[in-house]
């Protein structure tokens, strides 16, 4: 009988619901400078505030651990379950064409801007979900908290924190995947590689690169400066080139400008974008350089075009339950004098650092790179057959009419790091939500289906 009551109250505060999720798109939350009370700069501390407003006006106790997250509970009963949403958003570029990324605008049946997607819709929903249940009178034996986080995107700092202060719940759910459930997060490995290279004064050499601000983004747009060289060279270099990727050049005071733009997404996907800096190195690779062009090479060779599994750097491997390992060159930047990447790796559950990391590090190191010491982060994993998972493909299943699996995932969730949390929507693979590109989006309907999704959830948890 609850199921009812539920769907018709999400039904019926639709417009209440997408006008709480414009308020959130409208705050620019990328992690910015830390000051005084704010640790990931003033978009993320004022975000917090204003969801923390929210909370409290429909009737929940809040908590702010010092704007690391905030915090909902249900109830004063004991707590079951754990909600971890968070509403940091990735950075923005200006190739947004249906709207502008902090301008939420509702279109087609969907709602675009920054944040809808990951994670500010589905934290909507899951906040829409337990304010259901509080307002229909559904009765629960246990309590729920909905924890809103700040740093998803930047490593997870703002976790760390409230950890650090509270135990894990014994059970808790990510709305900040696909449904219908990722119980198996692949392992993690992202390294610095540097050289230093004296661009010197004469001859024909690259000045300066710039790729990619986010080690977890495959970066979209790559910009490097050679001397020394005309455009016509460059040019005829750059057209020799098949690939995904587009090459402007324009002649400035320091010499050639080349930039290389490719298609952005997210690393543990690269084979959803087309990486610029590679695309980039490659042409940098091919030029007629009197300085450094062994180090170009070097790197070219290592991250070819659309090599999205490391099978150039030779660690390409698959299991059954994980699939494939994905590798991706987030950021490269070059300065006259030293030459920095990152890497980031995504690594299923027969990597390890023998088979991977020991081989990665052989590898650039014997091409005269020095890499960052450390080891991988482990793959994540709750078993199919555990409570959570399935009591959560339950409720999947009710909604979707479909049958539901429990799934793996190269992208490291909100709760890679806690023994026992999954993943558990919002998207579903068959729509591609531009999560971390332009124009990202959420489905109305899917958000809608999602908060009724989740109290079914809260409900078989916690009831």
């Amino acid at each position: 009988m609850y199921k009812e009551k539920l769907d018709a109250y999400i039904d019926a505060h639709k417009e209440d619901m997408l006008e709480d999720l414009k308020t959130l798109v409208r705050i620019n939350s990328q992690k910015g400078e830390s000051q005084q009370g704010k640790p990931f700069g003033e978009g993320p501390a004022k975000v917090l505030d204003t969801a923390e407003e929210m909370l409290k006006k429909y009737g929940f106790s809040t908590q702010n651990y010092d704007h690391y997250v905030v915090t909902a509970d249900f109830s004063d009963q004991e707590k079951k379950l754990d909600i971890l949403a968070h509403l940091d958003v990735v950075p923005v570029t200006k190739n947004w064409k249906e709207t502008q990324p902090f301008e939420p605008v509702i279109k087609d049946g969907k709602i675009y801007g920054r944040g809808t997607a990951d994670d500010k819709g589905p934290a909507i929903a899951a906040l829409y979900a337990m304010r259901a249940i509080k307002e229909c009178g559904v009765p629960l034996k246990n309590s729920m908290r909905l924890i809103l986080g700040s740093d998803e995107e930047c490593g997870s700092a703002d976790l760390e924190y409230y950890y650090a202060r509270e135990k894990e719940a014994p059970m808790t759910f990510t709305p900040d995947a696909d449904f219908p459930v990722i119980n198996l997060e692949k392992g993690r490995l992202q390294k610095d590689f540097t050289v230093k290279l004296d661009a010197g004064s004469t001859g024909a050499a690259v000045v300066k690169v710039q790729g990619g601000t986010k080690v977890n983004v495959v970066p979209d747009t790559a910009v490097a400066v050679v001397r020394g060289l005309t455009k016509d060279e460059v040019e005829c270099a750059a057209e020799k080139i098949k690939n995904h990727i587009t090459y402007l050049l324009k002649e400035t005071s320091e010499g050639i400008e080349i930039t290389a733009k490719g298609l952005a997404a997210h690393a543990s996907t690269p084979e959803a974008g087309h990486n610029a800096i590679c695309g980039l190195v490659n042409l940098l690779a091919d030029l007629p350089l009197d300085t450094g062009v062994g180090y170009w090479k070097a790197i070219a060779e290592m991250f070819p075009d659309d090599d999205f599994y490391g099978e150039a750097l030779k660690v390409n491997m698959e299991d059954e339950i994980s699939g494939k390992l994905t590798m991706n060159l987030g950021i490269l930047n070059y300065d006259g004098n030293e030459i920095k990447g990152v890497f980031d790796s995504r690594i299923p559950v027969c990597g390890s650092d023998d088979n991977v990391t020991a081989v990665l590090d052989q590898t650039f190191t014997g091409k005269g790179f020095v890499i960052e010491e450390g080891k991988m982060i482990a793959p994540h994993y709750v078993p199919a057959d555990s409570e959570l998972v399935q009591k959560l493909l339950a409720s999947y299943e009710v909604y979707s009419g479909v049958k539901g699996e429990a799934q793996s995932t190269g992208g490291g969730t909100y709760v890679h790091d806690l023994e026992r949390g999954v993943a558990f929507g919002c998207m579903v693979p068959e729509v591609d939500n531009h999560m971390h590109g332009d124009d990202e989006f959420m489905v109305i309907d899917m958000l809608l289906m999602s908060a009724k999704i989740f109290a079914d959830a809260i409900v078989r948890i916690c009831g």
